[in-house]
């Protein structure tokens, strides 16, 4: 009688990896929170002054260190690192279909002057991650994939700015943190400001670009949400505001006669608070500069410039914001004396809204990690909003405890960094599983 093994046909597949047949499970790709905060702590210790506070301000000589480290451990992850014209660090995956356009994640390490660890840092280090845990697994993705650290975003977004194609040169010659110029900061890390317009890509040159980040807020760890949706990056309007009232002897000017800039100019930062506050959404509003001349104890402040900041999603919004404040500007001129004028400030930052079918897939992926999510806008810019100019974007964001960044307290717990990074990795597979 001929014997049949058929129990030992169907349970043969268990026991070969699943990388050997070409179907990993997704979900079963886990990173390495080891390696995740080692290499935060790592990346911390480039670029401190003397006092032993953080420094790593893009162009400077910490930055160098903390790029070259970096792109140490690209080369170690089989990335092959390249540096463009722009000083932006490129690392290179081939996939499977060399048609398709790369699939591209990451963020930036430079930081503010004494700023903290996380901010910008995760993104970059996640990124890598990701890579790493590919590796370890033999996956290969069918997109090509690229993970991009850009050149000095807390100065102005200015890598993610070229390579979104409108960098000017006259924005080249700014003077950075650094004290360097735009251009020769770009040539401290190994960029090329005459080859600049090299650098910026087509729309449609990347499939899409994803940034995991720190929320910088406290909105997630006050609701206890472990994964922020972001929404867009919030629009940026600014101008400044200048209160002409007239300068007088304070101890023989009554008080019924005097046209006080200051005294006006505090009912208008009232009248600002009360505007944007009367309507539903999260906009916000802020005066955030303010010098008062001639500035002495014995005289009637005779003029006021103020600075005034608008964010929100909606760009429209803004501008009805500011109309109802110009009104509520002209009422309290009236009211004291005084003339109140605007001069919008060059230079806005439009809303970026991230691509809908990238933000239901981080949903689906945080489902599927059993984690908890919130829809959310960034009310702080980001690379991502320079590139989704010319790509389909999304953004992730874990808390910040207490809601606290750019400030050396700031802190994100390793729970919520793995967090982050598990769905920045299902995401990317997501994405490229739909191609």
């Amino acid at each position: 009688m001929k014997r049949i093994y058929l129990p030992l046909i169907i349970s043969l597949p268990l026991l070969i990896p699943s990388f050997v047949l070409g179907q990993t499970t997704p979900i079963s790709l886990k990173i390495n929170p080891q390696r995740i905060e080692s290499r935060i702590a790592e990346l911390a210790k480039f670029g401190r002054d003397s006092l032993g506070r953080g420094y790593r301000v893009a162009y400077t000589k910490g930055d160098v260190e903390g790029r070259n480290w970096f792109i140490g451990l690209m080369k170690q992850a089989g990335l092959n690192p390249t540096i463009d014209a722009a000083g932006n660090i490129i690392g290179k995956r081939a996939g499977k279909n060399a048609t398709l356009k790369p699939l591209a994640f990451g963020s930036h390490i430079d930081m503010v002057p004494d700023g903290g660890n996380y901010d910008g840092c995760l993104g970059s280090i996640g990124a890598l991650e990701v890579i790493d845990v590919l590796n370890e697994h033999k996956l290969v993705t069918e997109h090509p994939l690229e993970v991009i650290i850009f050149a000095n975003e807390e100065g102005g977004t200015i890598g993610s700015m070229a390579m979104a194609g409108h960098l000017t040169a006259k924005g080249l010659q700014a003077v950075t943190q650094s004290g360097l110029t735009v251009a020769n900061g770009i040539k401290a890390i190994g960029g090329n400001p005459d080859h600049i317009q090299e650098v910026a890509r087509k729309k449609g040159d990347l499939s899409a670009f994803l940034e995991l980040h720190i929320e910088q807020g406290g909105i997630l760890e006050k609701e206890t949400i472990q994964i922020g949706v972001v929404e867009g990056i919030v629009g940026i309007e600014h101008w400044e505001v200048t209160v002409e009232g007239f300068a007088n002897h304070a101890g023989t000017t009554p008080m019924n006669m005097r046209k006080d800039a200051l005294l006006a100019a505090s009912r208008f930062i009232v009248a600002v608070n009360e505007v944007v506050t009367s309507y539903e959404g999260r906009q916000v509003g802020t005066v955030g500069k303010i010098a008062a001349q001639p500035g002495a104890y014995n005289v009637i402040p005779g003029k006021v410039v103020l600075g005034l900041e608008l964010r929100d999603l909606d760009y429209d919004k803004i501008w009805k914001l500011f109309r109802d404040i110009d009104k509520k500007a002209s009422a309290i001129a009236m009211a004291t004396g005084t003339k109140i004028s605007f001069t919008h400030q060059p230079n806005p930052a439009k809303p970026a809204l991230t691509e809908k079918t990238i933000q239901d897939k981080i949903v689906a992926s945080a489902k599927s990690l059993g984690l908890t999510y919130k829809y959310l806008p960034s009310g702080a810019g980001h690379d991502s909003q320079e590139i989704a100019l010319i790509a389909p974007v999304g953004m992730i964001f874990v808390p910040s405890v207490n809601g606290i960044s750019h400030s050396p307290k700031e802190f994100t717990k390793a729970v919520d960094m793995t967090n982050g990074v598990n769905v920045l990795l299902q995401t990317i597979l997501a994405i490229d599983k739909a191609k």
